[in-house]
Parts: C-alpha cells; structure tokens; sequence
C-alpha cells in the first residue's frame, strides 16, 4: 500500500484528524494517537496492538517494539509493505478501536 491509499484508509476511519506531531504524521481520534507514521524515514508507522498478540507480532520481520511507546502494547512496523493490504487495515483499525475503548464511554458513544 502507498501512503497516500494508507491516509485515505485512516481518514475513512469515523472521527479520525491528522496532524503533526514531532515531525511525524498521526492519526488521532479524540485526538488521542492510533497511528504514528514517520513519513520522511521510509514510512516507518507504529500502532497499538493487543498485548497478547505482541510476542508474535515482534517475532516477525520488520516488526518490533515501537519505541518512546508502552512496552508490549505498540509495535513498530518497517514500512506500508510489511503487511499486506488486508492485515494492515485489520490492524489499524484494531489500533483505532483500542484507543478508543480508553476514551469515556459518552466519547466511545459518538463512535459507535
């Protein structure tokens, strides 16, 4: 996927804002961050995962822990080809739905 599909998948996600942040490219909702991509290193991205999918995740190539995030709970992935098509939405939005279920349950609401 280039980055220009992987903006239009995260914009088509409800509620989702992009903005910069340490001169980074973030998805946010509420701004709160899903998805941090660093557009100027190669397309290097870093998402929330499922604590009990880490240990798998970070086993695979061009997947590790993401850093300056909370250890087991982010991995970092290479580049938009890592993944294909398929996973890498399935895990953005999975990325998305976990930042949101931390949200006040009236936000969560807005989102439903």
């Amino acid at each position: 996927m280039d980055i220009e599909s992987f903006r239009e998948y995260c914009l088509s996600l409800p509620g989702t804002t992009e903005g910069m942040k340490w001169d980074h490219l973030c998805f946010m909702i509420e701004e709160k961050i899903y998805v941090i991509i660093a557009i100027d290193e190669g397309n290097r991205f870093s998402i929330k995962c499922n604590p009990d999918e880490f240990d798998e995740l970070a086993a695979r190539g061009g997947i590790s822990q993401a850093y300056h995030m909370a250890k087991r709970q982010w991995i970092q992935i290479e580049n938009l080809e890592v993944l294909n098509d398929n996973e890498l939405k399935r895990r953005v939005a999975d990325s998305r739905a976990m930042v949101l279920a931390k949200l006040p349950k009236k936000t969560q609401a807005k989102y439903a």
